[in-house]
């Protein structure tokens, strides 16, 4: 199995380094496995899917990188959003097309409506649309010391399952910031409809200028606003001390016979109108 690692925090950051030695260590363990990173070169949170101006250039630029304690593990840094790193990867501009993406581990979690906006599982999303498995993994963003350990041993404990999943399955898993000894488990998760930007308030500062405030939140409530008697949406999960997991599916189709009635009537007046 070849395994290609990106993510949207960079491929400098600390959560990309804490996921490669963990896999580096497990594949010294196992037989038969690849492992590649290509990731941005820069910081892409929130980019989700996107591509960027490709018609405008003619060429991605790239750089090999070395991983601190896995320096053994080909890695690249794009100039590239984490979505077209994948895609260049899924093409074999860095050997053959990957069987798996993980991405991450981000430094913060994406559950809620930050889960569209998310450049981690836009990237294994992404890698969906090339019929690959994808495994997008992200950790609760608090104080020192990192708990990257957990967030690894959560994510490989899932790759014989995710490995052997259909074509094009992607996972979503969030892992709250605790020591893996003090994880509670691994859940099923619905996503919540909470989301990180919660208001927005436009001032005029000068003539036809002006500025936004944005009001900010957290998609993850505090632990004395989670029962835990059975939380079941993502961030509740995470505040409750659970990882949890997620399946999502991208661009399609929506097939459900009321959406493809209201389509047929749509196509039936826009005919009408203009007179076709």
């Amino acid at each position: 199995m070849r395994i290609l690692v990106t993510n949207d925090d960079g491929v400098h950051a600390p959560g990309l380094a804490a996921m490669v030695q963990a896999l580096a260590h497990w594949a010294k363990e196992t037989d038969g496995h690849e492992i590649v990173v290509v990731a941005p070169l820069e910081n892409h949170s929130g980019a989700s899917a996107a591509v960027g101006t490709v018609y405008e250039r003619q060429a991605v630029d790239f750089h090999r990188v070395s991983i601190e304690g896995a320096e053994e593990i080909p890695t690249y840094g794009l100039d590239a959003s984490p979505a077209l790193s994948v895609i260049i990867g899924a093409f074999g501009a860095f050997g053959p097309k990957p069987d798996l993406i993980i991405s991450g581990i981000n430094l913060g979690v994406n559950v809620g409506r930050s889960i569209l906006h998310s450049g981690t599982v836009g990237a294994a999303l992404t890698g969906a649309q090339h019929g690959l498995r994808g495994l997008a993994v992200s950790m609760r963003s608090l104080p020192e010391p990192r708990q990257w350990e957990t967030a690894s041993a959560a994510a490989i404990s899932m790759i014989p399952v995710v490995s052997a999943a259909p074509p094009k399955t992607v996972f979503n898993l969030n892992v709250p910031a605790v020591p893996l000894g003090q994880l509670r488990g691994v859940v099923s998760a619905r996503i919540s409809d909470a989301g990180i930007v919660q208001g927005a308030r436009a001032g005029i500062t000068n003539g036809d200028a002006g500025s936004i405030e944005l009001v900010l939140g957290t998609a993850v409530p505090s632990l004395g606003d989670t029962s835990d008697e059975g939380p079941s949406e993502d961030g509740a999960l995470i505040a409750a001390g659970y990882a949890s997991l997620t399946a999502l599916r991208g661009v399609g189709e929506d097939d459900r016979p009321e959406t493809q009635a209201i389509v047929e009537r749509a196509i039936k007046e826009a005919n009408r109108l203009l007179a076709l």
